[in-house]
């Protein structure tokens, strides 16, 4: 484990535009889906520091395609970066990238906010709903820093109503169902139908 890298907003714009300066010399260019911390951090939704910028997917002609196997010219610009950084390699990763094939929140991507770090690199931010859907997820399983960045978000009870049925898309256990009706009592949200 190491120390968080991202301590602001700055520090993930400056690692990903040092990521387009290597893709770009090495003539490749991607586009990438993040979610997580960074994306919290570079939308100004939450201030707090984060280990690393999450990829959930790859844009590719206006389709998204798994990011589960980084491709190779990506990983070597993410490592030369965390040389000549002292970062590291693990700055960037696809930890997330299985959720793109449990689905997505419904209009995911009509939501995103894209950001281009030049010809080599464009990011798309998970909008503020979506993160909603994603840290409900994850304050289920390991409440802690995910927890907090849901209290920051300050979800509505629709939004938390919304991201509770996604959720239950990707684990419809009855094992998970009672921390997610924990966790929504928790934000004032109950008796609610979460029956699929």
């Amino acid at each position: 484990m190491y120390d968080d890298v991202i301590i602001d907003a700055d520090a993930a714009h400056g690692l990903l535009a040092a990521l387009e300066q290597q893709l770009g010399a090495a003539g490749q260019s991607y586009d990438l889906v993040v979610v997580g911390g960074a994306a919290l951090l570079a939308l100004d939704l939450v201030q707090r520091t984060t280990r690393d910028v999450d990829i959930v997917a790859l844009a590719r002609a206006g389709e998204l395609v798994s990011a589960v196997d980084l491709p190779d010219p990506l990983l070597a610009a993410r490592n030369r970066v965390a040389s000549d950084l002292n970062v590291p390699a693990e700055w960037l990763n696809s930890g997330p990238a299985e959720m793109l094939r449990l689905g997505l929140p419904d209009g995911f991507e009509t939501r995103w906010t894209t950001q281009r770090y030049g010809p080599a690199l464009t990011v798309r931010w998970a909008s503020r709903v979506d993160q909603i859907h994603f840290k409900l997820y994850a304050a289920v399983d390991r409440a802690g820093k995910h927890l907090r960045d849901l209290e920051a978000l300050e979800p509505q009870r629709d939004e938390l109503i919304a991201a509770a049925r996604w959720t239950r898309q990707h684990d419809p256990s009855e094992g998970f169902l009672e921390p997610l009706r924990q966790a929504l009592a928790y934000f004032g949200v109950e008796d609610v139908d979460l029956s699929d």
